[in-house]
């Protein structure tokens, strides 16, 4: 298993990761390592098309209700059966 060093990382970052992981019940390395695997790891969810992704961005953007406009009657069927071809 890989192993990482992180240098420069801000104080408030390190002391909002220290937050996370303690309001979690996990220690840093695993409070960043959860953090990591959500932001890197494609889920398998995401696995479907443009459709998918679309219909989840609207899931998570909450529901939106349109007015849908009424209905009318198809056309009439054209009537191809004349001596005019």
């Amino acid at each position: 298993m890989a192993s990482l060093t992180i240098r420069g990382l801000s104080d408030a970052i390190k002391t909002n990761l220290r937050l996370e992981a303690a309001r979690q019940g996990y220690s840093m390395e695993e409070a960043a390592r959860q953090i990591l695997r959500r932001a890197l790891v494609t889920p398998e969810k995401d696995a479907g098309g443009l459709g998918s992704r679309v219909h989840q961005y609207f899931v998570e953007a909450g529901r939106i209700d349109l007015a849908l406009p009424e209905r009318s009657a198809p056309r009439a069927v054209p009537d191809f059966s004349g001596s005019d071809a």
